[in-house]
C-alpha cells in the first residue's frame, strides 16, 4: 500500500474510533435524564406509584419486554451472519451488532451507525466490496420495512395508529406533514440504494463521482470511484443470491423491528393493567411504536435523546396517564437505548484491543 494510501487509511481509522470513544455517551445520557427530570417535576404523582402492583402479571411482562430485547439483538446477529455468509462466527456477529447499535445510539439518527459500521466490518478482515455489501443492504432492508409496514397500518386502521384521538389526516396538524414528510424521504432514500445495488449499479457511482466535484469533496475523488466500483461488485454479488436468501434477511429485518415495538407493548400492559391486551388495541399500540421510531430516526440528537422521552406521551395518552408515562418511558429507553449505550462501554474497549492489537 502506497505511504498515500496508508495515510488516508490511517485518518479513516482515526475517525471511526473517534466516534466510538465511550465518553460520548455522556451527551445523550445527559439530555435524557434532563427531560425525564423536567416530565417528572412536571407531571408525577407519587400515587400512581402506589397503584402500580408488583406482582407476577408485572414481572412476567417486563420479562416478556426483557425477551424482545434479546429476541431483536439475535434477529440482526442472524441478518448479519447471513450477509456475510457466514464468514462472521455468531458470537463475532452478537459482539458487532453491540457495536453497531452503540454506535447508532451516539449519532443524530438511526443510520449514523452505518458510517462506523464500515470501519467495524473492515476491522474483521472483510472484503471491501462484502463490507459494501452488508452496510448498503442493511440500509435497504431497514427503509424497506418502513416502506412498507406504514401503508399496510394505514390500510388496517386509518390515521388512529399514529396520533390519539386522530380520525383523519387533517386532524394530525403538523404532526401529520411530517411524518409523511419522513415516510416519503426515507422511501426515497432506501429506493435509490435499491435501485443502485439490484438494478443500476453504475448509478450510485455516477452519483458518487458526482459528489467528488465539489470542492469540499474533491480529495476523496478517488475513494468515492472506489466506494463506486465496490457497489457494482456488491450488486453483481448479490443478484446471484436465490430467493430464499433476501426473504430470510428481510424475515430477520422485520422480526427485529417488530420486537422492538412489542417490547413497549408489553411494558404498558406489565405496568398499566387496564390496557386491553387484545388484538386491536395492541395492534394500534405497535402502529405507534412504528410512527415514534419513524419521528426519532431524523431527531438530530443522539439516538434522539430527550425527544424520544418528551414525545412518548404525546404519541401514547391514551394508554399511558401523564402521571405514569415518566416511569414506562424510563423503562423503555433504559432496554432499548441506555442498554446499548452501556454495553458498548464494556464491548468496546475489550473489542479495540484485541483488533488493533492483532493488526500491529
Amino acid at each position: 500500500m502506497a505511504p498515500n494510501s496508508l495515510k488516508k487509511f490511517a485518518k479513516k481509522e482515526q475517525a471511526a474510533l473517534k466516534h466510538l470513544t465511550p465518553t460520548k455517551i455522556i451527551i445523550p445520557i445527559t439530555i435524557g435524564v434532563m427531560v425525564l427530570v423536567y416530565l417528572t417535576w412536571r407531571d408525577f404523582d407519587p400515587n400512581y406509584i402506589y397503584q402500580i402492583q408488583w406482582n407476577n402479571h408485572t414481572l412476567f411482562w417486563t420479562a416478556m419486554a426483557v425477551l424482545m430485547v434479546l429476541l431483536r439483538h439475535m434477529a440482526y446477529a442472524y441478518r448479519l451472519r447471513k450477509l456475510t455468509d457466514s464468514f462472521l462466527s455468531w458470537m463475532k456477529s452478537i459482539e458487532l451488532v453491540f457495536l453497531w447499535e452503540f454506535s447508532s445510539a451516539i449519532s443524530p439518527t438511526s443510520l449514523g451507525g452505518s458510517v462506523v459500521a464500515f470501519f467495524l466490518l473492515s476491522k474483521e478482515r472483510l472484503k471491501a466490496a462484502r463490507t459494501t455489501a452488508v452496510v448498503l443492504y442493511s440500509i435497504i432492508l431497514d427503509t424497506m420495512f418502513f416502506a412498507v409496514a406504514v401503508p399496510v397500518f394505514y390500510l388496517l386502521l386509518g390515521v388512529s395508529w399514529i396520533r390519539p384521538g386522530a380520525q383523519n389526516f387533517a386532524d394530525l396538524g403538523g404532526w401529520g406533514i411530517s411524518l409523511l414528510s419522513f415516510y416519503i424521504f426515507m422511501t426515497l432514500y432506501g429506493a435509490f440504494f435499491f435501485i443502485g445495488v439490484f438494478l443500476h449499479p453504475e448509478l450510485i457511482k455516477n452519483f458518487l463521482v458526482w459528489l467528488s466535484r465539489f470542492k469540499w469533496l474533491r480529495k476523496y475523488r478517488r475513494q468515492l470511484s472506489e466506494t463506486g466500483d465496490d457497489v457494482i461488485l456488491t450488486s453483481q454479488k448479490i443478484k446471484k443470491k436465490p430467493i430464499g436468501y433476501h426473504l430470510s434477511v428481510f424475515g430477520a429485518t422485520a422480526l427485529g423491528w417488530i420486537c422492538r415495538f412489542l417490547l413497549l407493548n408489553f411494558l404498558i400492559i406489565a405496568f398499566v393493567p387496564k390496557v386491553s391486551a387484545d388484538l386491536l388495541p395492541q395492534t394500534v399500540l405497535v402502529g405507534r411504536s412504528l410512527a415514534i421510531y419513524l419521528f426519532m430516526a431524523f431527531m438530530p440528537t443522539p439516538g434522539s435523546s430527550g425527544i424520544a422521552e418528551f414525545v412518548f406521551n404525546g404519541f401514547l395518552s391514551d394508554y399511558i396517564p401523564a402521571s405514569l408515562s415518566m416511569i414506562v418511558a424510563s423503562v423503555w429507553r433504559l432496554l432499548s437505548y441506555y442498554f446499548y449505550l452501556i454495553s458498548g462501554v464494556i464491548i468496546i474497549p475489550l473489542w479495540l484491543k484485541r483488533v488493533l492489537s492483532r493488526d500491529r
